[in-house]
């Protein structure tokens, strides 16, 4: 018993940090997959993927998070509903896409933090563009992914602010 209690004390706050963010990213998830999955029958990967972006226990690296997740996401989302407008699903699209994105991401609207949300927001919608689904038209598809895309960032920003509440991070 005397190891196990000095184990204990050696768990200091980096320890906590980690245990924090996987509650936070427990209860994020949990919250999209019954939000996406189950009321909206939607697959809510996409949502997820992005909500690990914005989750973070200190709030305020979580809103810078969001905030550059989200700023990039529409860049992305933007350059991509654009190749899939005018590149007529081809997937050789995406390569130029990627390219044209991170691009405009680094030197025109130069939010830097996340940016690689930019490219991957793309991707999303060019890649919704490219299933196998022919009842929705490509644009529709990815606005969609688009929408569980930014759903997902704040989803990941709410839960680390709730959490916040209930368990103080210490560098907040």
């Amino acid at each position: 018993k005397v190891m196990n209690m000095k184990w204990l004390k050696e768990f200091d706050s980096d320890h906590w940090h980690g245990v924090h963010l996987a509650v936070n990213v427990f209860i994020a998830t949990t919250i999209l997959w019954l939000v996406l999955r189950l009321a909206s029958d939607v697959n809510p990967i996409w949502g997820i993927t992005s909500m690990l972006s914005a989750s973070e226990p200190v709030v305020r690296e979580a809103a810078k998070n969001f905030m550059g997740s989200f700023r990039n996401s529409v860049v992305g989302s933007v350059v991509g509903l654009i190749f899939v407008i005018f590149g007529s699903g081809n997937e050789w699209a995406l390569p130029a896409a990627l390219m044209a994105t991170v691009l405009l991401s680094m030197y025109v609207s130069r939010v830097k933090t996340m940016w690689q949300q930019a490219p991957i927001a793309a991707a999303i919608v060019i890649a919704a563009s490219l299933s196998d689904r022919t009842d929705v038209p490509p644009y529709v598809a990815g606005l969609g992914r688009v929408g569980e895309v930014l759903f997902g960032c704040a989803v990941g920003l709410g839960v680390s602010w709730f959490m916040s509440l209930i368990w103080p991070s210490i560098e907040s």
